[in-house]
């Protein structure tokens, strides 16, 4: 039915409108990226889809019709849903896959990072380098569409993204684990390059705006700075990011020290 189709945006998001098709599509165990719901919208339907996202532990975000009606034509019910264009992995199969395989864990949690193309451009030089995996929060974070995918070169579609509902859970959980949690900042007294990224380590990186969120700094066992000499303080996430990243290979890439004593 005309009402009720996948459609694809100018973003070549795959977007899915009307009660029932959201809920069929829950159901069935899509990835969902997001969902917006008319915030005034109150039938006995949209109760019943309201309960199932409950169920499956799905978020939903209320707006006004306004919004819905701008983003397609179509008799969308009060409800449009966006299907991820990857499949998400559980934090914890990444790390214990890592340690399984011999492989020294580097993860690069993404703290509220909402530009799509800064996304992908991470995501990218994160394959190259080899971290195991991305984590973003369940809300807030950039969308996963086609802009994503594209700047990523792909990359998107390789290297696991892990989507929390809490990322200082998940901080704690791979502290336990034996992962060195670090915290990249202009408030950082610690050369990036003093950094020990040869062990097991997680790397934050805060949005665009305002960085990583104060919570998440008093977590980190380091605070990081890259070195700069320019006149301009800051350098754009995905590049900060990047260079960061190439400082992990390339440490990880010298022959071991000699031991002591020998």
């Amino acid at each position: 039915m005309k009402n009720y189709r996948e459609q694809n945006n100018d973003g070549g998001d795959q977007m899915i409108y009307g009660i029932r098709p959201v809920m069929e599509a829950v159901e069935a165990g899509k990835e969902i990226e997001r969902i917006f719901i008319n915030r005034l919208s109150t039938s006995a339907q949209m109760k019943h889809l309201k309960q199932v996202l409950r169920d499956h532990n799905i978020n939903w975000q209320e707006v006004p019709v306004e919004k819905l009606s701008r983003l397609t034509r179509a008799n969308h019910q009060d409800v449009i849903c966006y299907i991820s264009q990857i499949s998400y992995a559980p934090v914890e199969e990444i790390v214990q896959r890592s340690f399984n395989e011999g492989k020294t864990p580097l993860l690069i949690v993404l703290d509220y990072i909402t530009d799509v193309r800064n996304f992908g451009a991470i995501a990218r030089t994160a394959e190259c380098c080899g971290a195991d995996a991305i984590v973003i929060p369940s809300t807030g974070s950039a969308q996963i569409n086609a802009d994503a995918v594209k700047t990523s070169a792909g990359a998107l579609n390789i290297i696991p993204v892990c989507k929390v509902d809490s990322i200082k859970n998940t901080l704690l959980y791979l502290r336990e684990s034996g992962l060195k949690i670090y915290a990249a900042t202009e408030k950082g007294k610690k050369n990036s390059f003093d950094a020990d990224f040869v062990s097991p380590c997680a790397i934050i990186m805060g949005s665009e705006d305002t960085g990583v969120s104060n919570d998440l700094l008093r977590m980190a066992d380091d605070l990081l700075k890259i070195p700069l000499t320019g006149q301009i303080a800051s350098l754009n996430v995905s590049v900060a990011c990047g260079m960061l990243l190439h400082e992990v290979l390339r440490q990880r890439s010298l022959p071991p020290s000699p031991s002591k004593g020998k």
